[in-house]
This record gives C-alpha cells, sequence and structure tokens, in this order.
C-alpha cells in the first residue's frame, strides 16, 4: 500500500505544478486526477489516478465543487445517481454520481472534458445533494 501513495505523490507533484486552466460548466464530466485516498473515500484508478467526476459549481478561478462517478452498479438511492451519457466516440456510458463522495477540487487536477448529464438529472442531483446537506429540506 505505501508504494500506491508514493506513486500517487509523484503525480501530484507533477499535477501541482500544472499552470493550464481549463473553463468548466456544471453539469460537464471531466477526467480527472482524483488521487489516492485514505479509508471508504474514492480514489482514481491507472497510473495518473484518474475517475470522472461531474462539475457541480465553480467556486473561484482555481477551485470548483465535483460529483466523482463509478461504472460498478450502484443503486439509485439517496447517495448515488444512477446516469447515461455519451462518449466523445458516441459510446453510452453508464455510471453512477457518488453523490456521498462530492468535494472541492483545484482545477489542476482536471485532464480533459468527456461529456455532459442532461439537465433533469444534473436538477435531480442537485436536490440529493441538498438532502445530504441539510436532511430537513
Amino acid at each position: 500500500m505505501d508504494e500506491i501513495f508514493d506513486n500517487w505523490n509523484q503525480v501530484k507533484k507533477k499535477t501541482h505544478k500544472n499552470q493550464r486552466k481549463l473553463g468548466i460548466k456544471p453539469r460537464e464530466i471531466f477526467w480527472l486526477k482524483i488521487g489516492q485516498n485514505i479509508g471508504s473515500e474514492e480514489y482514481g484508478k491507472d497510473l495518473e489516478f484518474v475517475r470522472p467526476v461531474i462539475i457541480v459549481k465553480q467556486l473561484t478561478n482555481d477551485l470548483f465543487i465535483g460529483i466523482p462517478t463509478t461504472t460498478a452498479k450502484k443503486e439509485n438511492n439517496d447517495y448515488f445517481h444512477n446516469i447515461k451519457y455519451f462518449d466523445k466516440n458516441q459510446n453510452e456510458i453508464t455510471s453512477s454520481a457518488m453523490l456521498c463522495q462530492f468535494r472541492t477540487f483545484s482545477k489542476k487536477r482536471l485532464l480533459y472534458k468527456i461529456s455532459k448529464i442532461n439537465e433533469l438529472e444534473f436538477k435531480e442531483i442537485l436536490e440529493k445533494i441538498k438532502r445530504i446537506i441539510d436532511p430537513t429540506y
């Protein structure tokens, strides 16, 4: 396990130096270097520790709120929302937005845009996030 964290640390050092500033908009899905995280926190795959992330809202020039996704089959409930979208080759992708893992990311972690989810699904996702933050909502 130490080797995995050491590898992520090397990727993280290079990522931190990234000066490219991509434009983002809510509903877009980007490949993002999410990293190797701790415990049950979602982590990235492959050599760059990447995972698709849905853009929720840009906060500053460098920070945004994002929701990691997974292709693992999840029950559509208050903590996961199943989505479908098309990649750049028009292949249909089925995945789950991991609402319980939403957080703030640096735009330096972004690689490139994959797709965009439809407005209705995005609205449903936002409603679920509001319920996570405020259970009386």
